[in-house]
């Protein structure tokens, strides 16, 4: 594992890192902040979010940039690893007063230079549509009642709305359609909109559509097109993140009760769903030729999902609190050619038949999409990487490898370490007189993980919880937040109070009939395997690269780029991108260097 050290260089703040590919570095000349550079008082605040959106500009420069920093909105020319920042010149700024920007998200399709379609979902329950090319607002969702227009008074976070009262959590565009989004809410229900319908002058009324295992859908009743056209409610507290598979037909949710569901998006069918170790998910991503799903939340560690198994395949433990966003990084996740040729067909036709997906509208011209599809008769399969990131609320950025030995565990022994490791120290606490359910006395290296002294206890008994839970619970970044984060852990089914300081109240926790009955539900079943079930994934890079909580990971063509809570939007070049032309390298001018 590529964590640090200890002591000083633990704390210190990284500015570049190194993986097989090379090194990547960090541009601090090409930093997005609010103009004055000053680190921004997050207390309170909504999370820091970036948005991109290319807009086509012939001049070759057509990146665009949004982002949200407290009550602030900007929208700036991208510059990358091209050229310097210019913060001076925002192509458009707004601050709201009574409510925060929380999420936002461009419409690709109807983007251009002289227009673009911006989504922004509020704290109070507003989404607004705006344009910060024209510089206009267009229209408002869920406004307050007898609100013709957007208010920028107090009064409006108290005003009862019309759909849904609750903070904004995700807003995305719906894929391939110029007038369809869909907005999440933390009340834990997710509404379809149409661009072209208003919202109404009265509350709506439903009518069910469709109902499942925690989870409905219900269509508006109105004589004439109104909005919402959909309301969704999906498991128990906060809809935290939703995600559309890259085709579009498919939608993953996550959500405070600790579930990944994934849903037929037409269809509104459940197609399958898991658990977090404990605590609620926090973040979603998909593989690029939607194959793989990521999850991360408050049990801190990053789950790999199979979409077509239905089950989880590994997790990946590198961070020491919650982990805020995961994404796929389509430039490095590679499947190189193998032999013989009939050893891969995985072509786009191929895929969608064995799925039952129809024709993509977006993953045809994606090469990352063709990846294999192993021959049952030739163990020997292509190699394939998939590459993705995370990033939590301990400041650290954790790149992760997913690779055929995960991915095909019966393979010949030497390509499956990881696998015969867990299944081998399995055996071997079956044969060692532990009961079957419990943690093997000792993990593979790859797989390491705190385990019971006592290995007569249950799995949920209060020396595993004592011992692993303390070590993958929420750890505060500072003294003075200790006690609001082991509050914040509470939340749903969340394992319990976890104190660094006293064990004591670990195993008085860990004795709650409530939290051994809500974890014996799921714990070693399909839904949420144990962790010796499962191989453990270890981070390629584990790099502490902010003073504040990360909040961003977005990964672009020649760079990734992060966002922390105090407002500061970093590109990491990738390896052999960070020069920045000559004209513009401040690396020419006394004023400083690039790092």
């Amino acid at each position: 594992m590529a964590a640090e050290g200890g002591g000083k260089e633990m704390n210190e703040i990284k500015t570049q890192f190194t993986t097989r590919e090379g090194v990547y570095k960090l541009l601090t000349h090409s930093e997005y902040s609010r103009p004055n550079r000053v680190p921004f008082n997050s207390q309170g605040s909504n999370p820091v979010k970036v948005s991109f959106v290319n807009v086509n500009d012939q001049s070759g420069n057509g990146d665009r940039i949004c982002f949200n920093v407290g009550r602030e909105l900007y929208f700036y020319i991208y510059k990358g690893v091209r050229k310097a920042a210019d913060l001076s010149k925002p192509i458009d700024k707004r601050i709201y007063k009574g409510t925060q920007p929380t999420c936002h998200d461009f419409n690709p399709l109807t983007a251009t230079a002289e227009s673009v379609s911006l989504l922004v979902g509020f704290s109070a329950g507003q989404v607004q549509l705006i344009d910060p090319i024209k510089k206009e607002t267009s229209k408002l969702f869920n406004e307050e009642v007898g609100s013709s227009q957007f208010s920028l008074s107090l009064s409006c976070f108290f005003l009862q709305r019309l759909i849904d009262k609750s903070r904004v959590t995700c807003v995305r565009w719906v894929p391939g359609s110029e007038s369809l989004f869909l907005v999440a809410h933390s009340s834990g229900s997710m509404y379809l909109y149409n661009v072209e319908n208003t919202c109404g002058t009265t509350a709506p009324h439903y009518q069910l559509l469709k109902q499942g295992e925690n989870y409905a859908v219900h269509t508006c009743k109105s004589k004439s097109a109104r909005n919402p056209l959909l309301r969704w409610t999906v498991g128990e507290g906060a809809l935290n993140e939703f995600a559309f598979s890259p085709d579009g037909k498919f939608l993953a949710c996550a959500s405070q009760d600790g579930f990944l569901r994934v849903f037929g998006f037409d269809a509104a069918e459940l197609h399958g769903k898991m658990k977090s170790y404990f605590g609620g998910l926090l973040c979603v991503c998909w593989s690029p030729d939607g194959r793989y799903i990521v999850a991360g939340g408050e049990d801190d560690l990053v789950t790999v999902w199979s979409f077509l198994d239905c089950r989880v395949i590994a997790r990946g433990h590198g961070h020491k609190s919650w982990v805020s966003v995961v994404a796929f990084d389509h430039c490095t996740t590679s499947v190189e050619d193998g032999d013989p040729p009939a050893e891969f067909s995985g072509s786009d036709e191929d895929f969608h038949e064995q799925i039952h997906f129809g024709a993509g509208r977006d993953r045809a011209n994606s090469s990352h999409s063709r990846l294999s599809k192993r021959n049952s008769t030739d163990s020997r399969p292509v190699s394939v990487t998939y590459r993705f990131g995370s990033v939590g609320q301990d400041t650290q950025l954790c790149l992760w490898d997913l690779t055929e030995d995960i991915l095909f565990p019966h393979l010949p022994l030497s390509r499956t370490r990881t696998h015969t490791n867990v299944m081998n120290n399995v055996s071997n606490s079956s044969t060692s007189g532990n009961p079957p359910n419990s943690l093997p006395n000792t993990l593979p290296r790859s797989n390491s993980l705190p385990h019971s002294s006592n290995p007569g206890n249950s799995i949920i008994d209060s020396a595993f919880i004592a011992t692993s839970v303390s070590k993958f619970a929420t750890l505060s970044l500072h003294d003075s937040r200790k006690e609001r984060h082991e509050k914040d852990h509470k939340r749903n089914h969340s394992m319990g109070h976890i104190s660094s300081k006293s064990s004591d109240k670990l195993n008085q926790l860990s004795s709650s009939r409530t939290a051994k009955a809500d974890a014996a539900k799921t714990l070693g079943t399909m839904l949420c395997p144990r962790m010796e079930e499962v191989p453990l994934l270890e981070p390629l890079v584990c790099k502490k690269i902010a003073h504040e909580r990360l909040t961003v990971l977005i990964f672009l063509e020649d760079c990734l780029v992060t966002a922390c809570q105090e407002g500061f939007v970093c590109t990491w070049a990738r390896p052999g991108k960070g020069l920045l032309s000559s004209q513009n390298n401040p690396a020419n001018s006394p004023s400083g260097t690039v790092v």
